[in-house]
């Protein structure tokens, strides 16, 4: 009787960021002109990518109105939610990663895609990039380099913002995560959209204009959508 092959154990890049690997997680572009690729990711727990149900419904409340827009991927970790965002109509994409090895990684996603030219990556600290975008704060040319240098983001073309931060930001950094989203709110175009995902223990009502906020609840992630007028 023929022997009954075992199934191959499941890789760290298929596993969730909890490491149950029989909660997989697909890294791949689910919506639009790249429906179905594979994205490359580095299996580091740190970048906890988004499922694929709560990116789905993501685009569903965004829907059409994306198309056309700049989007920006703050903490891009994989890179999933600005390429979906280009995959699904969006004109160009900036995507900033910190962790270099990860930004990389985007990079790759990127060419595969064969979207180097609508999509900008930018290795920096998003909070340090977003000041130096509000003209808060210089660069040191000695020291952090020209890939410090934010990326241009279109002044009148509407945006969608994307921050997926760890969610242990909401509580340990409250004050800049506030100040990111507000300075960003205050100066994005007319028409742009913003998506803010945390987690139960944020207070939505925190934010500019709460009353304004689509907030919907994916256990354990909490989603709230802002179009500003």
């Amino acid at each position: 009787m023929a022997r009954r092959k075992r199934k191959p154990k499941s890789t760290a890049a298929e596993r969730s960021p909890r490491g149950d690997s029989k909660s997989v997680v697909g890294v791949r572009i689910i919506g639009g002109r790249f429906r179905g690729r594979r994205l490359h990711y580095t299996g580091d727990a740190r970048t906890r990518p988004m499922k694929d149900r709560l990116r789905e419904a993501i685009f569903n409340l965004v829907g059409p109105s994306i198309r056309g827009k700049h989007a920006l991927d703050l903490f891009a970790g994989t890179g999933a939610l600005g390429l979906e965002a280009l995959s699904r109509g969006a004109g160009r994409a900036t995507l900033i990663e910190q962790h270099h090895p990860t930004a990389d990684v985007i990079r790759r996603n990127v060419v595969e895609l064969g979207v180097e030219t609508r999509a900008e990556v930018v290795a920096a600290n998003v909070f340090i990039w977003e000041k130096m975008r509000a003209g808060l704060f210089s660069p040191d040319p000695a020291t952090d380099g020209a890939r410090s240098v934010p990326a241009t983001i279109p002044p009148h073309s509407p945006w969608v913002v994307f921050c997926s931060p760890p969610y242990d930001f909401y509580v340990s950094r409250t004050a800049e995560m506030l100040e990111l989203i507000e300075g960003l709110i205050g100066s994005a175009p007319a028409e742009s959209i913003f998506v803010v995902e945390a987690d139960a223990r944020f207070d939505f009502r925190l934010l500019p204009d709460p009353e304004a906020w689509n907030v919907r609840s994916y256990p354990p992630a909490v989603v709230g959508i802002f179009r500003k007028k």
